[in-house]
């Protein structure tokens, strides 16, 4: 296995529900959406995204507590990579 773990991997070692929060510019997420014109958000600030095993973006929030708590209450156990 190369890169990245398989979720059934993960599910066979007891961890189905892994995700990790990473800390991102905001500018690395304002690069991969639009926002609405009246929407100012400073292209400086860190936020902490949620990522399912297989890497895929589930959320996006600005403190890392918020993070882990919205993981945990998605039934998710979140971990923390740097």
């Amino acid at each position: 296995m190369t890169g990245q773990i398989a979720k059934a991997t993960l599910a066979e070692m007891g961890a189905p529900n892994l995700v990790y929060v990473r800390e991102v510019p905001a500018r690395e997420i304002l690069e991969e959406v639009t926002l609405p014109s009246h929407v100012r958000v400073d292209p400086n600030a860190t936020w902490y995204a949620v990522h399912a095993s297989d890497g895929e973006r589930l959320a996006v929030l600005d403190d890392r507590a918020a993070a882990f708590e919205a993981a945990r209450e998605h039934e998710y156990e979140p971990v923390s990579v740097h």
